[in-house]
């Protein structure tokens, strides 16, 4: 019996993970995960709105149909769902890695001996209010957060109370998850629209709905490694892709950085470089096939 639960659990686990709202379980030790689709856009339907129920963020689905208006895409037209992902080159262990270039976070864990790894979007600090990059590990986990109002933003708006109790008006939602550095929390919203941009002061959000999975998973001692990747690269079943997002918060050099990585990992000879070079251009966010 134990031996046919081993067995069995990682399967129901991927299949309740599964689900195109609520982000997906995948196999670990794959470099490439999910797979990229389309929608049709129906009546009165944003990209906003396309997203969510994607578990997409916002400038990622917007990045993969730059000839779409985000706000009125159009009844019909055909949107590019960036739900395929390179895992980022510090996804090498178990523990949360938070991807600042590509407004994503992914977390590697093992259930019933087998390794998975599942992915959310997120929101991430403001200009002026950047995320920290670094090593970290979670401290606390909370359920229905109080939100303490940090000074800064008392001194923009006054009128704010000292603390806001849990409630549909905290902006840190149902869960938060308290990181070992200054006040930063991986945590809920009552803004979902806020979901894939930089707009916090400093913390990760996630949707509603995603928040309270990710807090299951998650425990007190679990390692969070925040990076900015804005290139990753990886092979799969004897394919070379790469991903390029173009990170608002910093000035990169994609090409000079996709031929390093490249390099490092031995798979330059192996890539069409005409086709890398639109990958960079484009910036998409969608892992490319670029093997020679």
């Amino acid at each position: 019996m134990r031996a046919f639960i081993s067995l069995i659990l990682p399967l129901l686990l991927l299949l309740a993970f599964h689900s195109p709202a609520f982000g997906a379980a995948y196999p670990g030790g794959e470099a490439l995960i999910g797979a990229p689709s389309r929608h049709v856009v129906a009546p009165n339907e944003s990209l906003l709105e396309i997203a969510r129920q994607y578990d997409l963020g916002y400038n990622a689905i917007v990045a993969a149909n730059p000839g779409l208006d985000p706000f009125v895409p159009g009844t019909g037209k055909k949107v590019s769902l960036p739900t395929a992902w390179l895992l980022p080159a510090a996804a090498n262990g178990e523990g949360i890695v938070i991807n600042l270039s590509e407004l994503r976070l992914y977390f590697l864990f093992r259930a019933a001996g087998s390794s998975l790894v599942t992915t959310f979007p997120i929101g991430i600090g403001s200009e002026g209010h950047a995320t920290p990059t670094g090593s970290f590990s979670i401290i606390e986990k909370i359920v229905d957060p109080p939100w303490h109002v940090p000074p800064s933003i008392r001194s923009e708006k006054p009128e704010l109370p000292a603390v806001i109790p849990p409630g549909p008006d905290n902006p840190l939602g149902s869960h938060a998850l308290r990181l070992s550095v200054g006040d930063v929390l991986i945590h809920g919203t009552n803004r979902p629209w806020g979901t894939g941009r930089e707009v916090s002061h400093g913390c990760i959000r996630l949707y509603p709905e995603d928040i309270p999975r990710l807090f299951r998973l998650v425990r007190v001692g679990t390692p969070v490694t925040i990076v900015r990747e804005p290139v990753k690269a990886g092979e799969q079943s004897g394919r070379v892709y790469i991903e390029v997002h173009h990170d608002n918060g910093e000035q990169f050099n994609y090409l000079e950085m996709a031929t390093e990585i490249l390099a490092r990992r031995g798979l330059l000879g192996r890539i069409n470089p005409n086709i890398l070079d639109e990958a960079v251009r484009k910036g998409s966010g969608i892992p490319v096939d670029i093997t020679r």
